[in-house]
């Protein structure tokens, strides 16, 4: 629906860098989740939400808030990294280093997980949407056309790179002319395309080497062996393992469902709710 609805319909994204922007469409948004797997006002449920580990106090009540008032009797918050290295379940539980790396939409997060407790962590607010916005920019400088966020996101799929690949072809791609305002096509390169995403990349890559260089020795140890995990919907843009793997010297590996690692790791902190109390945010500050 983005960039496709008339006047009187409003497409919106409640949350933008990993924050509510909207509070009352986020609430609604919740309240409809909770009706659609049966919650009334009668069977108020315990919520555990996934969010970012760079997430301020303020940002943080405003989730809760929003959860509470859509009909949760509880909400616990649990950093992202840590849901998605329970989701691939990694052995976080061991006095051993497990390193999850989560690009999403708003933002990467590196943390470096030991004996149940995030070891190290370091997140910044770039996530895919800055990638998007960086091809809308490129192509809108370079070919004096207009490409919507759908387009950008398709480029980014289809020709978008960290790296280097051997399969890199070229792709037409459709806007509108800012001059004429009439549409026009253009063939773009995967070399142009990761020359328009080398910022927001080179910050996502600078990171996680930051996380890196915060591990104690006997756990940077550990990830030589154990790699480094990557996970989320940025994770899949091609060549990222690649170029982590390059400039880190240790070895990263896309996980099997990067989309669902961190949603998958937050059903299992439901299941065991009780044990892993400690992992939840709340009421503590790691900053």
């Amino acid at each position: 629906m983005i960039g496709r609805t008339p006047s009187y319909i409003v497409a919106v994204r409640p949350l933008r860098k990993g924050a509510i922007t909207d509070f009352e469409v986020t609430q609604r948004m919740i309240r409809l989740l909770l009706q659609r797997v049966g919650v009334s006002r009668l069977n108020r449920p315990r919520v555990v939400i996934c969010v970012p580990s760079a997430i301020t106090a303020v940002e943080r009540r405003a989730v809760t808030e929003a959860a509470k008032r859509a009909g949760a009797a509880d909400a616990r918050l649990i950093e992202q990294p840590v849901a998605a290295a329970i989701g691939v379940e990694l052995p976080i539980n061991e006095p051993m280093g497990n390193m999850v790396v989560d690009i999403g939409g708003g933002t990467t997060e590196s943390a470096l997980i030991s004996l149940g407790g995030v070891v190290a962590l370091e997140a910044v607010r770039v996530g895919s949407f800055d990638i998007d916005n960086s091809i809308q920019g490129f192509v809108r400088r370079e070919y004096g056309i207009a490409v919507g966020e759908r387009t950008a996101e398709e480029i980014k799929i289809v020709l978008g790179s960290a790296a280097a690949t051997d399969d890199e072809v070229s792709a037409e791609v459709r806007g509108r002319e800012l001059m004429s305002g009439l549409p026009k096509t253009v063939i773009l390169t995967p070399e142009e395309i990761r020359t328009a995403i080398e910022e927001p990349v080179a910050a996502m890559v600078d990171s996680v080497l930051s996380c890196l260089a915060q591990a104690p020795p006997e756990l940077a140890q550990d990830l030589i062996v154990q790699g480094i995990h990557l996970v989320g919907g940025g994770g899949m843009l091609k060549g990222m393992d690649k170029r982590l793997s390059q400039e880190s010297d240790v070895q990263v590996r896309l996980v099997k469902a990067p989309l669902e690692a961190v949603v998958l790791g937050a059903g299992k902190v439901i299941e065991h709710y009780e044990s892993v109390q400690a992992m939840f945010m709340d009421g503590r500050s790691r900053r």
